[in-house]
């Protein structure tokens, strides 16, 4: 059974179709176009001051990248470790549900701009849903 906590990609509740439009679609800038969010957790990532303020998409694709690192000569940042870490960002933004959709959609939509930042084959095994 897998841990409650963190990120699954197996917990997204968004369809596969829904997902699939916004990882081959343009990115338009409205962050209500990122599969989970809708006007509640936009306004919970809109709130704060400065780099904690995301109010886009494009935005909320740079925090994803930001939290690629930082690396040290002990640790690199790897995809899982990656996902974790914006995983609890969006947790700590105030979004309870729907994270792992997030996650993932921002993941894979950002793979395919850069290849190798997301490995969805590290997440095989069985776990519940979100």
């Amino acid at each position: 059974m897998a841990d409650s906590q963190g990120y699954d990609p197996k917990r997204s509740r968004v369809n596969d179709d829904t997902m699939m439009d916004f990882i081959r679609g343009t990115v338009s800038g409205d962050i209500q176009d990122v599969p989970g969010i809708g006007p509640a957790a936009a306004k919970r990532l809109a709130s704060g001051e400065g780099d904690d303020k995301v109010t886009n998409t494009y935005q909320l694709i740079g925090k994803f990248l930001m939290l690629k690192g930082p690396d040290t000569d002990d640790n690199k940042v790897e995809s899982m470790e990656h996902c974790e870490k914006f995983w609890y960002w969006l947790q700590d933004k105030g979004i309870s549900a729907h994270r792992s959709a997030i996650v993932k959609a921002i993941a894979m939509k950002v793979n395919g701009l850069l290849p190798g930042v997301y490995d969805p084959d590290l997440y095989d095994g069985d776990s519940e849903e979100e």
